[in-house]
């Protein structure tokens, strides 16, 4: 029994070898062709370029190089506003900021005035302090109108007609429907009780 799975041999095919021999000559033949279709350069083309080398060495010499090394130390210039600009981005430049608010004027108040100053006037006096009932209702007894009234302290109902003294101290001015006008004894002080019922 034969093994068919033997080593291929180490020797190269021929076909890849015509292959390579054929890129070969393709190769040399595009290498020579351009050369073969331009016309022929000037010969004095290198003379020219060491003519110009020449004449810029001879005006670099080492005597006449000027270099400015303080222009180097200077800053570079701001960059405008043209140059942060985003192409790629969309953006829209912030309003100024505004402006300071004025400043708060402040006007000087006069002294207050004093007792025999010029304009001085004594303040008022203290209003009387409320009066201390409850307006519960009305009621009619032989032709007049009384009030009903409750103190905050007792339990027992004060009745009084229009021009009564109540607890000695309060004077019934006036009976309404809903409402008793009370003053004080000496005639100040004059309040409306609202009814609370």
């Amino acid at each position: 029994m034969t093994d068919n799975s033997a080593p291929a041999s180490s020797r190269p095919r021929p076909v890849i070898l015509g292959a390579l021999a054929v890129a070969l000559a393709a190769f040399v033949a595009y290498s020579l062709w351009p050369a073969a279709s331009q016309p022929a350069a000037p010969s004095n083309a290198p003379r020219e370029q060491r003519k110009q080398a020449s004449a810029k060495g001879s005006a670099d010499a080492p005597g006449s190089l000027q270099v400015q090394l303080d222009e180097l130390k200077q800053p570079p210039p701001a960059p405008d506003e043209e140059t942060t600009r985003n192409p790629f981005r969309f953006y829209v430049k912030p309003p100024p900021p505004p402006p300071p608010p004025p400043k708060p004027v402040v006007v000087p108040q006069p002294p207050p005035l004093k007792p025999g100053d010029e304009g001085y006037r004594p303040p008022p006096p203290p209003p009387p302090p409320p009066i201390p009932l409850k307006f519960f209702g009305t009621v009619e007894k032989t032709g007049k109108k009384y009030a009903i009234f409750q103190t905050e302290k007792q339990g027992i109902p004060i009745y009084a007609a229009e021009g009564d003294l109540v607890l000695g101290q309060y004077r019934v001015v006036k009976i309404g429907v809903e409402s008793v006008t009370m003053e004080y004894s000496n005639g100040t002080g004059r309040q409306i009780i609202p009814l609370r019922g």
